[in-house]
């Protein structure tokens, strides 16, 4: 029998006044989180039956109808494992314990990776949480390794660690590199060693001095000039246009900026994540349900896709600011993420059960100009719709 408490006779009521007003049911957050985690969760172990015996691939994303599978050096191949991760500690069973160590553990080489930006991602999002949940030495050991090789991207001159060693920029740094920056605050924390807590707010804070418009919305990429250190280049690689606010990419930003105000407590870092959050929430080109399109300036608005990946990584971000901004703004932030999660678990984002290659949401857009991953499940959409219900599950027990 469930427990009778105050919250519980309060939703009661306002469920029978509702009832009595004419007024459809609105069905308690509790419930949607529930029925999100437990779909997911469905969905998960299916995933994880169906590669088990596939040695060493990951969950990508569908293509052509099937499922599409990457090894462990796409930037994705943290995701998989650290929803696995989330939905043990939700759930408590063994058989997600395993299938999180299993799919852990195909991403060991990953520490060594000094070619890219993305492990961050690729680390944090999986052996991070396994070590948060198990204290497993081994799992600490990789991560320290791996914020060793991240930092090796790093240019004293630039003052950012370089995201991609492809096309014709000097130094591109994506706004998406807010998101590794997390690995780099916790290597400092662990080891003592402060280098790699400078790296990381030094990076944040060139991003934010060089990345934003004054409406407070994102390019994609800047280039620096590695002599100078100044930016080169303004651009965009997988939005409509340079100047356009590609909206995975804003909430990436917000949720770099909310991560960081937690890991350093500056307030530059928190004041920024609150501008991003306020043209985010208020943008006049924000669908009703709040999944966003893929990039809000694109011109085939409405009929453009949509991207549920970036309305979970936003939603995320704002359970987590409203825990951190103590003004009045912050129950906004969760009411806001509340309406993103109940969109997200409805039947028009979440996959019924055996559907979708088993990924749990439908309808993300990976990268549109390159008519890849257009209207389809991925793996980070997963990760962050799986954190943002774990997220608000805790708030909703604390109460």
């Amino acid at each position: 029998m469930r427990k009778l408490t105050i919250r519980n006779v309060c939703a009661w009521v306002t469920l029978v006044l509702a009832s009595c007003a004419g007024q459809p049911e609105v069905e308690p957050m509790e419930k949607v989180i529930a029925r999100g985690l437990d779909a997911a969760t469905e969905q998960a172990v299916l995933m994880a039956e169906a590669l088990e015996n596939q040695e060493g691939r990951l969950p990508k994303s569908i293509k052509d109808g099937q499922l599409e599978t990457s090894d462990c050096y796409w930037w994705c191949s943290g995701f998989f494992p650290g929803e696995l991760w989330y939905l043990y500690e939700y759930t408590g069973r063994p058989e997600l314990k395993k299938y999180a160590e299993l799919y852990t553990q195909r991403l060991e080489n990953v520490q060594y990776v000094t070619n890219n930006h993305d492990v961050g991602f690729m680390l944090y999002c999986s052996y991070g949480n396994g070590l948060r949940l198990t204290a497993d030495e081994h799992y600490q050991k990789v991560l320290v390794q791996g914020a060793r090789s991240l930092s090796t991207r790093y240019n004293p001159a630039v003052k950012a660690i370089r995201s991609w060693d492809f096309g014709d920029w000097q130094y591109p740094v994506i706004i998406d590199n807010m998101m590794n920056l997390e690995l780099l605050t916790w290597a400092g924390r662990t080891t003592g060693d402060t280098l790699f807590t400078h790296i990381a707010t030094t990076h944040a804070h060139t991003t934010l001095k060089n990345h934003f418009r004054p409406d407070y919305s994102s390019y994609h990429v800047v280039s620096y000039d590695t002599l100078s250190g100044q930016p080169e280049k303004k651009q965009t690689h997988q939005g409509y246009a340079d100047d356009s606010a590609w909206a995975r990419g804003q909430a990436w930003a917000l949720y770099g900026y909310t991560m960081m105000a937690r890991e350093t407590g500056d307030e530059a870092f928190l004041n920024q994540a609150r501008h991003i959050a306020a043209f985010l929430m208020n943008h006049p080109r924000m669908p009703e349900d709040k999944v966003p399109y893929w990039d809000f300036d694109t011109p085939d608005i409405p009929d453009a896709p949509r991207d549920a990946s970036a309305a979970a990584v936003m939603a995320s971000a704002l359970i987590e600011l409203s825990q951190l901004d103590k003004s009045d703004q912050a129950s906004a932030y969760q009411a806001y993420a509340e309406d993103q999660l109940r969109s997200l678990t409805s039947p028009a984002y979440l996959a019924a059960k055996g559907t979708n290659c088993h990924f749990a949401l439908m309808h993300s857009t990976g990268h549109f100009r390159a008519g890849s991953e257009v209207d389809a499940p991925l793996s980070y959409a997963d990760y962050y719709y799986v954190e943002a219900l774990m997220r608000l599950q805790k708030i909703y027990s604390s109460k």
